[in-house]
């Protein structure tokens, strides 16, 4: 009887939490939607929400689109979403095609208050603009440094739109660039303690070409897109073929690598398929136990997420000397 009890009352227990998540999250929205006298800033991912509120402070009142557990690439406007984007001051996306879902990319497109981050940082920073197969990548924010360059057009439109507040903006865009550039140093000098020769990476799709070009090739290292490799493209989206799984597999064995990195947000299958086909030719191979964050940050902030990242991938990879 009290076994049944104690199942109760956890059974009641998660639903109050969900329901007040979601009434958390209702008041959120509910609140943003409100005019009130700070700027209204609708950011597409949560990777662009987190620097627009490290500059924008009490000043901004922001909103993300685009869901922890819903993929940026592939995301459609739903029920509401419209509206959001009518009522914000500002919309920051990322572009360079990550947001490339038909409803929501021809909207971003046509605002007249949007402001696509990445190709800010295209037209500044041109040669470090990274394609695949001549299709743009999109995962800019894998590289600290290269991240960094995106506050610089969160404030001049905070600036543009709330000049009063300049001097506030400008005061904390100079303090997180700072915290950018010591997360930058403490990312580059874990993954540079892990052996060159174990520097390889796989994770579930495309979105570590930045991160492994900043943090696990060497400066002179011309051959660094060499040092990753996923078995689904830019956009998760894409089918598992059997010469994909054989494409792994020798990298895999090339490179004495025996760990595969699942992403947060991503379906653990095509990896898990990796594993077993790998283990049934004898390689030994095993999914890390924690996830890499890619595409999305999954309640972390921003530095914390590029933090962590490197932490589970040098223990794991260091794992295998």
């Amino acid at each position: 009887m009290i076994f049944i009890k104690n199942i109760f009352l956890m059974f009641l227990a998660v639903i109050l939490f969900v329901g007040c998540s979601q009434k958390k999250s209702g008041d959120r929205l509910s609140d943003w939607m409100k005019t009130g006298g700070k700027v209204k800033i609708l950011s597409t991912t949560g990777q662009i929400g987190d620097l627009v509120a490290a500059v924008g402070g009490e000043r901004v009142h922001g909103l993300i689109l685009i869901g922890a557990e819903l993929d940026p690439h592939s995301y459609e406007l739903v029920k509401g979403d419209g509206e959001k984007l009518a009522r914000a001051d500002i919309i920051f996306y990322n572009g360079l095609g990550l947001e490339h879902g038909a409803s929501l990319s021809a909207l971003l497109r046509s605002s007249s208050n949007g402001v696509a981050l990445g190709e800010k940082i295209r037209l500044s920073r041109p040669e470090r603009i990274l394609y695949r197969e001549k299709v743009l990548d999109p995962h800019i924010w894998m590289d600290v440094s290269l991240w960094k360059e995106a506050v610089q057009p969160i404030l001049e439109a905070l600036i543009a739109k709330d000049p009063e507040g300049a001097p506030y903006y400008t005061e904390r865009a100079f303090q997180f660039v700072e915290e950018m550039d010591k997360t930058d140093l403490y990312v580059k000098n874990l993954l540079a303690s892990v052996p060159k020769d174990k520097r390889y990476l796989v994770t579930s799709h495309d979105a570590f070409r930045y991160f492994t070009k900043a943090y696990l090739a060497d400066l002179d290292d011309l051959d660094w897109a060499q040092r990753f490799t996923a078995p689904e493209g830019l956009a998760p989206d894409g089918q598992l073929n059997p010469m994909d799984i054989q494409n792994i597999i020798n990298f895999l064995r090339v490179h004495h690598i025996t760990v595969l990195f699942p992403e947060s947000n991503v379906s653990r299958d095509s990896v898990m398929k990796i594993v077993s086909a790998g283990n049934e030719l004898g390689l030994h191979l095993r999914l890390c136990r924690k996830p890499l964050y890619g595409d999305s940050l999954c309640g972390l902030s921003y530095l914390e997420m590029m933090r962590k990242n490197a932490e589970v991938i040098s223990q794991h990879l260091a794992e295998d000397l």
